[in-house]
């Protein structure tokens, strides 16, 4: 697996890198099929899997240090060289006397074998665990040869940047299995992953394929939606007529009912659950047996007035003293669309229906405010009723649009009034000057490259957080600090924040040719992930656009 991904790094051509995933992918046993394509996709585990490494950037430098007895300068100069946190691993493995560790199996390492060790590592609980993981860790690289290295590091802190995404993975699985390459895309949208069709194709073929549908109690990618700049712009794209809904500044959740179990869901598929009991009350209540239900929760005031996106992340983070939160920071619950009810995949019904089956079971949960029109003056008045609200601007959904989970179309649209933020990725961050000359103050910011998983910078900023915010922020930055230059640190891409900006520009100063004009955080997004952000590509559109304008 190593040696295909260091192909795949090398390769240009998507044809060639397809038929070569899907060669590898035919050669699997059935159970190193799952663990393999989220693998090869730089995951650890599924997608909808609740499981995580929990694995900081100095554990797994400390491990490396203790196989290698690498000196820091050592490994800062194979990461100047390499620019890549596996690469760079490798390269000091291979070049150092590793201390072998007595073998977690007497011969080279499998798929399973590293799957297994992940599953342990994830598991560890409790007093101790910290030292347990890095055990586990140092059991798994002490076995490995330095390619083997480098793709478990890639692995382990996400970034596997081969340029073979998930789309491209879709299609060598359907090659793999001999499949129709939109079947595959459909059942990976209801599933939740990619991985699970390989292992469905390979035991049950297309006929098991085709029989996959929404899983309760297991998340699915929810469906995403473009940007427009005006009201008469989405009425335009919807074909003259569209349902207009209050865009909420808040946290969008999935809701799983099964007869007396609920679990709750956030964007990023991770369970929160025991952070949201009002929320589970409100859904026991629903008068259905199985549901698969979206909403939004937005955090509210004494007057229960909507607050700030930033309180309902405290909510999110917060694993005890849950009932003083509950009176401290009250939620709310809007709900806006169905997707599964008792028994019966809702995804290909056009939106209106759908909305019509959650409006018969809502059971006093309130919904998100709608307006179905095809007047500009009603939809632009009902965009300022939102704005007054406390909210962020609008939805336009077409009204016979189907659910697409996982995609990002034209059928659901955003309308701000104005200039829409950005989510980067911070890469990097120097300590201030004055009262911040002790934290991480100042950041670069980065888009993804969605053809090359590359984070490119796109601006630096000091702007936006309070001292609150910027001590945590320090503390965070310090655990996934890689590389040190004087008062700069290099950091793991993990964390998302929301960024505004007057305008992009052209700039010779960073590598993707494009700056981002007076930036400033405007919140950290812990509702995404890196693999979320914004991509460099809809940079380019931004600024193509600002062009095409002036």
């Amino acid at each position: 697996m190593a040696e295909l991904c260091e192909k795949l790094g090398a390769m240009r051509g998507r044809g060639e890198m397809v038929e070569l995933v899907a060669g590898f992918l035919r050669g699997l046993q059935p159970a190193e099929l799952e663990p393999a394509v989220s693998m090869i996709l730089g995951r650890a585990f599924p997608r909808w899997s609740q499981k995580t490494l929990d694995i900081s950037w100095a554990a797994l430098y400390d491990v490396i240090r203790r196989l290698t007895q690498v000196e820091h300068e050592r490994f800062a100069k194979a990461f100047d060289k390499t620019g890549d946190l596996g690469a760079a691993a490798a390269m000091v493995f291979e070049s150092s006397k590793v201390r072998r560790q007595a073998a977690l199996i007497e011969r080279p390492l499998g798929i399973l074998d590293v799957s297994w060790t992940f599953d342990g590592i994830a598991e560890a609980r409790g007093p101790g665990a910290r030292e347990r993981k890095k055990r586990l860790l140092e059991a798994l690289l002490g076995n490995a040869v330095p390619l083997e290295v480098k793709y478990l590091v890639k692995i382990i802190v996400g970034e596997m940047r081969t340029g073979f995404q998930e789309g491209l993975m879709e299609l060598a699985v359907a090659r793999a299995f001999d499949l129709p390459q939109k079947l595959v895309q459909r059942a990976a949208m209801f599933v939740g992953d990619v991985a699970d069709v390989a292992r469905v194709a390979r035991k049950r073929g297309e006929e098991g394929v085709a029989a996959l549908r929404p899983q309760v109690l297991r998340p699915i990618q929810p469906m995403l939606a473009q940007s427009v700049d005006s009201i008469r712009e989405a009425l335009k794209i919807h074909g003259g007529e569209a349902a207009f809904e209050h865009k909420l500044d808040g946290a969008r959740v999935q809701i799983h009912k099964s007869d007396d179990v609920v679990r709750i869901f956030s964007r990023r598929l991770t369970d929160v659950t025991e952070s949201l009991p009002e929320v589970v009350r409100r859904a026991h209540g629903l008068q259905v047996r199985e549901a698969i239900l979206e909403g939004e929760i937005i955090a509210l005031d004494k007057q229960g007035k909507p607050l700030p996106f930033q309180y309902l992340m405290q909510r999110f983070r917060r694993e005890r003293e849950i009932k003083q939160m509950m009176q401290e920071l009250p939620v709310g619950l809007y709900l806006f669309d169905i997707i599964f009810l008792d028994g019966v995949s809702l995804v290909d019904l056009p939106y209106h229906e759908r909305r019509a089956k959650l409006a018969e079971v809502a059971d006093g949960i309130p919904l998100i405010e709608q307006l179905t029109t095809s007047n500009v003056g009603d939809a632009e008045r009902f965009l300022d009723d939102a704005l007054r609200a406390g909210h962020e601007g609008l939805m336009a959904k077409r009204l016979d649009g189907h659910y697409t989970p996982g995609l990002r179309g034209k059928l659901w649209l955003k309308v701000k009034p104005v200039l829409e933020p950005l989510d980067l990725v911070i890469v990097a961050a120097e300590y201030g000057y004055g009262r911040r000359h002790e934290w991480l103050s100042d950041y670069y910011l980065a888009a993804r490259d969605a053809e090359t998983g590359e984070f490119l910078i796109v601006g630096k900023t000091f702007k936006g957080l309070t001292d609150r915010e910027i001590v945590e922020m320090t503390e965070r930055l310090k655990e996934l600090t890689v590389k040190r230059e004087g008062r700069r640190v290099i950091v793991t891409p993990k964390i998302v924040v929301e960024v505004a900006y007057n305008e992009v520009q052209r700039s010779p100063k960073y590598k993707c040719g494009m700056a981002l004009r007076f930036a400033r955080v405007t919140r950290v997004r812990e509702d995404k992930g890196p693999e979320e952000a914004d991509t460099i590509q809809r940079v380019r559109e931004i600024y193509q656009g600002q062009v095409k304008k002036h």
